[in-house]
């Protein structure tokens, strides 16, 4: 993960991009009961302790339990709510009462709107700071698609919107016991979102994206990722030139 995350920084760098490193302490919303889940709460947060200090970058990770919040707070400067828990009010509370950055994905069963609920929950215990993420809604079994309405919708509740374009391609549970992607529309999602008006970008990116441990099948490869995210400064620029 360091020699990722160094890359990674490193692209980010040159193009003047403001880099968040992500990685989770604890996979919970896992297919099989069999599927690697991740180190835990203390071994995971020294590594992201450690990685972020090294390379210099805020570090983001996942909550899913109440009282995880406080000590991942103690490392990590945002703390995300995964999609399926974003109506879970005690752990949006938990989130918010750090006083960190909170970063909400949007259920991809949630319609856009209501994304003003599980914000106001955070909201409410005195978190100021709120992100909104758009990563897709089910459409029938098996597939998500996305619908870029909600960008505008959610930027209206007042908040900024970050498009995750690697978990919006997902297939969930079509492999069996793993969940599947089509990475090769990660770059078309991601065009789309900054074109839709998104604040920032999640993407997920790997070495060796077959040889991943979790969502192998909707990561880009860090080779030729400094090209791609060359282009989307590009698109991110036009966008505000557009829109000024």
């Amino acid at each position: 993960m360091l020699e990722t995350a160094t890359r990674l920084a490193g692209i980010c760098e040159d193009l003047d991009v403001t880099y968040v490193f992500k990685s989770s302490f604890t996979k919970d919303n896992r297919t099989s009961a069999d599927s690697y889940r991740g180190p835990g709460l203390e071994e995971g947060l020294r590594l992201l302790e450690r990685i972020g200090a090294a390379v210099g970058a805020p570090v983001v990770t996942d909550i899913h339990h109440p009282g995880d919040a406080d000590a991942v707070a103690e490392v990590a400067e945002v703390l995300q709510i995964p999609a399926f828990l974003c109506r879970q009010t005690s752990l949006l509370e938990a989130a918010g009462r750090t006083g960190r950055v909170v970063n909400i994905k949007k259920g991809q069963f949630l319609a856009a709107q209501d994304m003003r609920h599980a914000a106001g929950k955070v909201a409410g215990v005195g978190g100021e700071r709120i992100l909104l993420c758009e990563r897709g809604t089910f459409l029938g079994y098996r597939d998500l698609v996305v619908d870029f309405r909600s960008h505008r919708i959610m930027h209206s509740l007042g908040y900024p919107v970050v498009m995750d374009a690697t978990h919006a391609v997902q297939s969930p549970g079509s492999t069996g016991t793993t969940t599947g992607g089509n990475p090769d529309l990660i770059p078309l999602l991601a065009r789309c979102g900054l074109a839709a008006g998104a604040d920032a970008l999640f993407l997920e990116v790997h070495p060796e994206p077959a040889r991943a441990r979790s969502d192998a099948g909707s990561q880009l490869p860090l080779d030729g990722f400094g090209e791609l995210l060359a282009e989307l400064v590009r698109y991110r620029q036009l966008y505000l030139e557009a829109s000024s």
